[in-house]
Formats: C-alpha cells, sequence, structure tokens
C-alpha cells in the first residue's frame, strides 16, 4: 500500500484490525493497521479518492465525511474506530449518476472554483440539510466554520447551500 510517507518510516511492527463498516451503502470487511488514518483507508484502501487531504491536521475540512451521520475530518480519525459506523463520502452522495441537489447547488451557484475544499464543504451541508432541512444563513456559516475556502468568499457556497435547501424544500429529490 502507498500509505503516505510519515507512516512508511515506521519499522516495528504495527498490529492489525479486522475494520467492518457500512462504506457509501457498502458492507466492507479489511484487514488494517490499527494506526491508519480514515483519509488514508478510503484513498488507498478503498480508491475513492474524493475525500481530499489538505492540511493533515483538521485545521482545512477538505476531508470531512460523514461518519453515522456526523460530519468528521477525516485526517484526524483513527480508520479502526469507524468499527460498524457508517460512513459516507463525497463518492456515494450521489446516485444513478445523478447530481444531489447540493452538488447542482454548488455547479449552478459556482460554489466551486479551485474544487479543492468542496468535497468537505459538500458533505458538511449535507450533515447540515438532514438536520435543519431550511437553514439560516447564520446556520449555514456555522456549519461550515470548519471547513476553508481560499478561493469563493463563502458567498457562492453559502448560496449554494441555500439553493440545495430551497430545492429539498420544493419536493426534488435529494438525489
Amino acid at each position: 500500500m502507498g500509505y503516505r510517507c510519515r507512516r512508511a518510516a515506521v519499522t516495528k511492527t504495527i498490529a492489525k484490525t479486522v475494520l467492518s463498516l457500512n462504506l457509501n451503502g457498502v458492507v466492507r470487511d479489511d484487514v488494517i493497521p490499527d494506526n491508519l488514518l480514515l483519509v488514508d483507508y478510503l484513498r488507498e484502501k478503498a480508491s475513492l479518492t474524493g475525500t481530499k487531504i489538505g492540511c493533515d491536521g483538521g485545521e482545512c475540512g477538505a476531508c470531512t465525511v460523514l461518519i453515522d451521520g456526523r460530519p468528521r475530518h477525516a485526517c484526524l480519525t483513527l480508520a479502526a474506530t469507524c468499527q460498524d459506523s457508517e460512513i459516507e463520502t463525497i463518492d456515494g452522495l450521489s446516485r444513478d449518476s445523478r447530481l444531489t441537489a447540493l452538488q447542482r447547488g454548488f455547479n449552478e451557484k459556482l460554489g466551486a472554483q479551485c474544487g479543492f475544499c468542496t468535497p468537505g464543504m459538500i458533505m458538511a451541508s449535507e450533515a447540515l440539510l438532514r438536520r435543519i432541512p431550511n437553514p439560516s444563513e447564520t446556520d449555514i456559516r456555522d456549519a461550515l466554520a470548519a471547513n476553508i475556502c481560499r478561493c469563493t468568499g463563502y458567498v457562492k457556497i453559502i448560496e449554494a447551500v441555500q439553493f440545495a435547501a430551497q430545492a429539498l424544500t420544493e419536493g426534488e429529490p435529494a438525489a
């Protein structure tokens, strides 16, 4: 496996765990090192590269995924702690190749510029809309406080979430 170099320098034997979880609706059982981060599990073991590695320290939110419905930084989460959890990533949000209301919102409202932060922003927004279907601007800002975007100034991202909330309120399917 091509796990990032900071773990490759370890020479002692690392204990392994059988990780059983539901990943984007698919039950998986994988043998993993106990020290494997969830972001590395997703990208290297599960080949899901939509979750990005930004700061590698929990400061940017690019790696945000949903663990049992709650947004979490995958770069700070040991994969082994996700035993029997439901993990949702940007790779599993849309079904049948159709964009979700949030993905359409980010596209139509120009909420993505470079796109690097977009997966984390969408996952944090997804958690918000499940919890508060018609969020205020303050609710949106609070939900995205752990996510950094260097390109948009957040205005277009907030508009994208508002677009999605309106579409969902009007009965449009989520995906």
